[in-house]
């Protein structure tokens, strides 16, 4: 029988072999043990290639660097066979990585979050250039505040093409704290429409992200929430001054797909953003709500929010408030609209909604098979 210091030596001796037989750059494991040892001795280029199977979880890899056009690369060998973590607190956690890619590799049966990555507690941006690709996400946390995918104090970064299924009843999809520059494009976002949960959630100081593209199906109170209620400690960069502080600035909304949640989009305490080409099909009380939760000294007003040339498809027996909730302590004169089409599927003619300002150009109670030929109407049709 192999003792555990034993097991781990012929790991490091397998991972030799295989980055002789596959090249410098390229390792391949086939188990956890295997895997430790492929990450301890990455370099930028290396690319780790896991063999089909199940590697179990709680796996913590801190300060993994690659470098400029030479991510680290951990992924499963056959997509279509994606290795699996699972029956742990969380799968993977990176701390403080740099130019990292994890790609076709698959997350489940976790009762925290799915995957956790995050800047080590710095605040500082320590957690940079991170690409998350081709990930399958599902049946991840229970009944509180658990997230598919964690991301706190993450900067230039890319979430695409990955699927995440069934997260925690009061978590996200996406949960981002205090991060900057990020895509999140061109994924899919499904659960079973817990009361309390979101798609993907920006927070904490979250700045300069696009949310392109994605499917968000029954995602829960609000689908994608520009915006939140974070703990000051929290926030990255640091609060500093007077202000003027905000949870989410210059967040960008387009050509998403939403069917149900309470609120497809809510903004929340957000200096700025803009929704646009989006189609909402059937939302369960609201179009959009606008909402001030941090109310510490120095935070503006929900304000400067750009919401147009969108589609939103409701019922009359699933719709408040004239589809739009308004909080106190927001600054909703400072939104616009723009261009939006607005159909009641069961009452057409009660489809102009009640908007905080006149809108611009808007189109009420006209079925969007009449869409053909109209000005910005293209983008959210798919054409």
């Amino acid at each position: 029988m192999k003792t555990p210091r034993l097991k781990a030596w012929f790991s490091a001796l397998a991972v030799t072999l295989t980055v002789a037989t596959l090249g410098a750059d390229e390792v391949r494991v086939s188990d956890a043990a295997a895997l430790r040892a492929a990450v301890a001795a990455a370099r930028p280029g290396t690319v780790i290639l896991l063999a089909e199977g199940v590697y179990g979880g709680g796996f913590t890899f801190v300060r993994l660097r690659g470098g400029p056009g030479r991510p680290v690369v951990i992924a499963s060998e056959n997509p279509s066979k994606p290795a699996v973590f699972r029956d742990a607190r969380t799968g993977l956690h990176l701390s403080s990585p740099e130019h990292v890619e994890l790609r076709d590799l698959e997350f489940t049966v976790l009762y925290a979050n799915g995957l956790n990555i995050d800047d080590g507690g710095r605040r500082d941006g320590g957690a940079r250039h991170v690409t998350l690709r081709g990930l399958r996400v599902r049946d991840v946390g229970g009944g509180g505040n658990e997230d598919g995918i964690k991301l706190s104090g993450v900067s230039d970064f890319v979430v695409e093409g990955c699927t995440v299924e069934r997260w925690g009843a009061a978590g996200s999809a996406i949960d981002l704290v205090g991060c900057h520059r990020g895509v999140i494009r061109g994924n899919v976002f499904r659960h079973t429409l817990p009361p309390s949960a979101n798609g993907v959630q920006c927070k904490g100081g979250s700045a300069d992200i696009a949310i392109l593209g994605n499917h968000f199906d029954d995602t829960g109170a609000r689908g994608v929430n520009i915006g939140g209620s974070t703990g000051l400690a929290f926030f990255r960069p640091p609060l500093a001054g007077d202000g003027p502080h905000a949870e989410a600035r210059n967040i960008r909304v387009e050509g998403n797909r939403f069917t149900g949640s309470v609120a497809p989009v809510a903004f929340v305490g957000v200096d700025g953003a803009v929704v646009r080409f989006n189609t909402f099909e059937q939302p369960g009380r609201w179009a959009l709500r606008i909402l001030q939760e941090n109310r510490a000294a120095g935070f503006v007003a929900c304000r400067g929010v750009s919401f147009t040339d969108n589609l939103v498809v409701f019922e009359s027996s699933r719709w408040a408030e004239g589809g739009v909730n308004v909080g106190p302590g927001t600054a909703p004169e400072t939104f616009s609209f723009a261009r939006n089409w607005w159909y009641c599927s069961d009452r057409p003619t009660r489809s102009q909604p009640r908007l905080p300002v006149k809108e611009d150009g808007g189109v009420y109670g006209r079925s969007p098979t009449e869409a053909r030929g109209v000005a910005g109407a293209t983008a959210w049709r798919g054409e």
